[in-house]
């Protein structure tokens, strides 16, 4: 019985999460942040007793491992080659300043607010150090749902920022919890080599098992059961980062790049495997969240002394450490506008990465490292509740947002098909020959397979005539050529399928 239990809690619980999530979308609210509430209120007064961080930390592990890969995965080189930069500078640099500046503030601040455990200055940047990176599956989450463009190449800088800033904040966590437990001294200059280590070493191995999964997925034939390659990937990415976690590198980097460079190469059932692990990332973010919500107890989040704390370091870690530690490292990149900067800051999103990172003091027996967790938790859930709940607002108030065109053609295009398929818009100087399909210029080997008109679809003609607004669905052997043709009548937005 007691496994029949088991899978009946699950399923009630994913499915709650799920009825979250749709009034989270309907709602404005972040998604994960219901899922989160879903499992505070399941385990509030043990009606649903999960008490191991141990297994919390490992479920973590897995999740993020997913989410890292699949967010690379859905990651376009090219969007992000321009802010690789600023990108690497947010995701190293950023994250020892926003440890600095909060851990700084928690031990002026702890003898003021009367926490009655001693706050060592270690103990303080252990503290800020679980906190000091955004968290991927929030930034991921959040931006791709609400289907809205950012100016400047926001988008890319952000994605990119929390999917590789994880290994730096993990490193100084493992390294402070060596600290404060009274294994080690704080010794900079083996941090530094330990840092480059686990860089060098999860970079590299992430781009060899990236390039040897395409291989592998290219050249197996497994195409009598087609659903097999979604497994063979999934192994993949999970021996990625287990074997470079063997070799002391990071393997959150390793999988993140791994996933980046599966995305932006040729794999045979492109499309199928996006969609497995869209939904495998989804239920793994649920899991996780829940997990989480399960394992904090709400009184403790009430107590005065973790209250206090948690609403202080909330506060300043979104009004002044995350603002001055971005503004830092932004300073030398002069493309962003000061807008684009105070953007960059307030999506300093903290979720599941910061918790999972502070469950390692609880497991490696660190003392008073229920509070640090408690702490923690609670900031999340501010930042999730003022930053994530304004993501959109503020690109608008801003001035930074603008809308995302939607496809109207909703077309899977098969992997092994070269050309490539795109969706126009047409315009009067498209116009301008003639007003009929064959009147218009386009290059040789292009073809307009279909048309949408006020919601109706047909098949044109040569004799078709066309109208300003009209969508057209073209399919060319030389996308280049089709892009600079359409770019001299004035269309700047071609949607690529």
């Amino acid at each position: 019985m007691l496994t029949e239990n088991f899978l009946l809690v699950g399923a009630l619980l994913l499915f709650v999460a799920v009825l979250a999530g749709k009034a989270a979308y309907r709602l404005g609210a972040p998604a994960l942040l219901l899922f989160l509430g879903v499992g505070m209120i399941f385990g509030y007064n043990d009606f649903i007793s999960f008490d191991s961080a141990e297994m919390a930390e490992f479920i973590g592990m897995v999740a993020l491992c997913i989410i890292l890969f699949s967010g690379g995965m859905d990651t376009t080189f090219s969007d992000i080659r321009p802010v690789m930069a600023p990108g690497v500078v947010m995701a190293t640099l950023g994250v020892i300043l926003t440890a600095i500046i909060l851990a700084t503030f928690i031990y002026l601040i702890a003898p003021i607010l009367g926490v009655n455990i001693e706050i060592t200055f270690p103990f303080a940047l252990l503290l800020a150090a679980t906190m000091s990176s955004t968290d991927s599956a929030s930034v991921f989450s959040i931006l791709r749902t609400k289907k809205q463009g950012l100016q400047q190449n926001l988008r890319p800088l952000l994605e990119l920022e929390s999917g590789s800033n994880d290994p730096m904040a993990y490193i100084l966590t493992v390294v402070l919890v060596g600290v404060v437990s009274g294994g080690s001294d704080l010794n900079i200059g083996n941090a530094a080599t330990t840092f480059l280590i686990q860089m060098i070493v999860g970079a590299g191995l992430g781009y060899g098992f990236g390039r040897a999964t395409v291989w592998i997925i290219n050249s197996i034939n497994i195409r009598s059961n087609p659903s097999l390659y979604s497994v063979l990937l999934l192994a993949c990415a999970f021996f990625t980062f287990s074997f470079t976690t063997m070799v002391y590198g990071n393997g959150y980097l390793a999988v993140y790049i791994a996933g980046l460079v599966v995305g932006n190469m040729r794999i045979v059932h492109r499309n199928m495997l996006r969609t497995f692990f869209d939904s495998f990332t989804w239920l793994l973010q649920i899991v996780l969240f829940l997990a989480l919500g399960l394992l904090v107890d709400i009184q403790d989040l009430l107590d005065p002394e973790v209250l206090y704390m948690g609403i202080a370091v909330g506060i300043f870690m979104i009004f002044v450490a995350r603002p001055l530690s971005t503004f830092a490292c932004m300073l030398p990149f002069r493309s962003f506008t000061t807008k684009a900067r105070i953007y960059v800051s307030w999506v300093g999103l903290r979720g599941a990465v910061p918790i999972i990172f502070a469950l390692y003091p609880l497991t490696n027996g660190v003392a008073n490292a229920d509070y640090l967790f408690n702490v923690v938790f609670l900031v999340t859930i501010i930042s999730l509740l003022v930053q994530g709940n304004t993501v959109s607002a503020m690109a608008n108030w801003l001035g930074l947002s603008f809308k995302e065109k939607e496809r109207t053609f909703k077309l899977v295009v098969p992997d092994h098909i070269r050309s490539e398929f795109s969706e126009i818009e047409v315009n009067g100087a498209m116009l301008k020959n003639g007003n009929t399909l064959k009147d218009i210029s386009l290059p040789g080997h292009t073809l307009v397979v279909m048309v949408c008109r006020s919601d109706n679809y047909f098949v044109p003609k040569g004799k078709t005539e066309l109208r300003p607004g009209d969508k057209l669905l073209v399919v060319s052997d030389d996308n280049d050529e089709l892009v600079k043709e359409v770019k001299n009548m004035g269309i700047q937005n071609i949607i690529k399928m």
